[in-house]
């Protein structure tokens, strides 16, 4: 009975791992598609930026592009994402300075790059968020399926060729009894009283 129980709950182990695996997968070519998505957008916004910055110093200077500059850093918080009991980056909020607070830039070119870096730190916070999360649900999906083929692959096995063995051996023990009794039954009609 022991060893039925235990082939019962690899077997259950076993389908629901590779039920994980199923979700995992889905999963991971979400979390692919965001991170294409999410990498292309910060290139282009980067691009932007970096283009509105090189005009903004080519008609102010470097003083004006160094007097433009944001004094307090962005902000970023992650709502995180639980799937299967894998914990992962969601959906980023980038917090950012507000744009009042900073000392008027002197060109129009400034004013521009300003509002392509905000966009740019934004697109690359939501772009770590969705390649974390990409690499986190590949470890777990690789960790399941290792575990998925020890289990469905070795273990379960092993259990069921326990069974077929011990099987076998009452198999072997109840034939050898039967054949005892026969002979003991035999033997006891045939002595003389």
């Amino acid at each position: 009975m022991w060893l039925l129980r235990r082939l019962h709950t690899g077997r259950h182990a076993a389908d629901l791992l590779d039920r994980k695996v199923r979700i995992l997968r889905t999963e991971q070519r979400r979390c692919q598609e965001r991170a294409a998505i999410t990498g292309q957008r910060w290139r282009q916004a980067w691009a932007r930026a970096d283009r509105w910055a090189r005009r903004g110093a080519a008609l102010g200077g470097r003083r004006e592009l160094r007097l433009a500059a944001v004094p307090e850093p962005a902000r970023v918080s992650v709502a995180w994402v639980n799937v299967m009991g894998l914990r992962y980056p969601g959906e980023v909020h980038c917090h950012l300075p507000d744009p009042d607070t900073v000392r008027s830039p002197g060109t129009a070119a400034l004013v521009e790059a300003a509002a392509a870096y905000r966009d740019a730190v934004r697109a690359a916070a939501e772009h770590a968020a969705a390649e974390a999360a990409c690499r986190q649900v590949a470890a777990e999906l690789a960790t399941t399926r290792r575990r998925h083929r020890a289990i469905a692959d070795r273990w379960v096995p092993e259990l069921e060729a326990a069974l077929r063995r011990l099987t076998a051996e009452l198999d072997e023990n109840e034939r050898a009894e039967t054949a005892r009794l026969r002979w003991a039954s035999q033997h006891q009609q045939s002595a003389p009283a």
